[in-house]
């Protein structure tokens, strides 16, 4: 069954949530939870350099693993080696994949890889044997809109304040759901309108950079099912970030 945030989420999973927390909470799943993590912030801080305070990305990337409690010492770990102090590994990098799940459901499947070989082969066996289909790059991104997010916890007696905060931030829309505001801007106007929120002590739940669809499909019944086992099964893999897609 699908439940509205927004304009769109699916089983429970916030596409706003970065690496899903429903994954499980045994050691193995903790350890993977926390290695996407970490390569999500080894490529911020490869691409902008190990200090937060100058970079932005970097500073979403430790804020999403503090999120996740991710030990201290596991993202210092990843700032080292994305900022070149710490020479291990193979290269980290960072691919968005474009394709159609059953229905035609479009997705934009993000992950961060030592192997893109390896990844771009694994992806394609999952979405061909789940109903699915690569597309080229580009050939979807007329139907998503790329935009930022800043959350807040929010009673519902709160939420004309919070509207009129959000207008003052220079945020272009907001919405309320199961007590939390969210408040969208602009990509570029992200890290301002943040740092205008926090001004009027407002503490973020979260702040991250992400999709929404301008166009959207709706699935019922087997086709609908096909796509969540889908979904699922590329969710759960060791690559992939987080997927979006335009499922209403």
């Amino acid at each position: 069954m699908l439940y509205p945030l927004f304009l769109f989420t699916m089983s429970g999973h916030s596409h706003w949530a970065g690496i899903k927390h429903h994954k499980g909470v045994n050691d193995a799943k903790r350890a993977a939870i926390f290695t996407k993590y970490g390569r999500a912030i080894i490529v911020a801080a490869s691409h902008g350099g190990g200090n937060p305070d100058t970079n932005f990305a970097l500073r979403l990337a430790i804020d999403q693993a503090h999120s996740v409690n991710m030990p201290k010492e596991n993202i210092e770990r990843a700032i080292a080696r994305g900022s070149g102090e710490l020479k291990e590994g193979a290269q980290i990098e960072e691919l968005t994949y474009e394709a159609y799940g059953p229905g035609n459901v479009a997705m934009l499947i993000e992950t961060t890889t030592d192997n893109k070989n390896r990844t771009v082969s694994e992806i394609k066996t999952l979405l061909t044997k789940g109903g699915g289909k690569f597309v080229p790059a580009g050939s979807l991104s007329f139907l998503f809109k790329r935009v930022g997010r800043v959350s807040f916890p929010c009673p519902p007696d709160q939420k004309e304040s919070l509207e009129l905060f959000a207008i003052e931030a220079g945020a272009e829309d907001f919405s309320l759901e199961d007590d939390t505001f969210s408040v969208f801007t602009k990509p570029t106007e992200l890290q301002t309108v943040k740092a205008a929120l926090e001004a009027h002590s407002l503490v973020p739940t979260s702040a991250l950079l992400g999709y929404l669809p301008v166009q959207t499909v709706t699935l019922t019944g087997d086709t609908l099912n096909t796509f969540e086992r889908l979904y699922e099964v590329l969710d759960d893999h060791p690559d992939v970030q987080t997927i979006w897609h335009n499922l209403k």
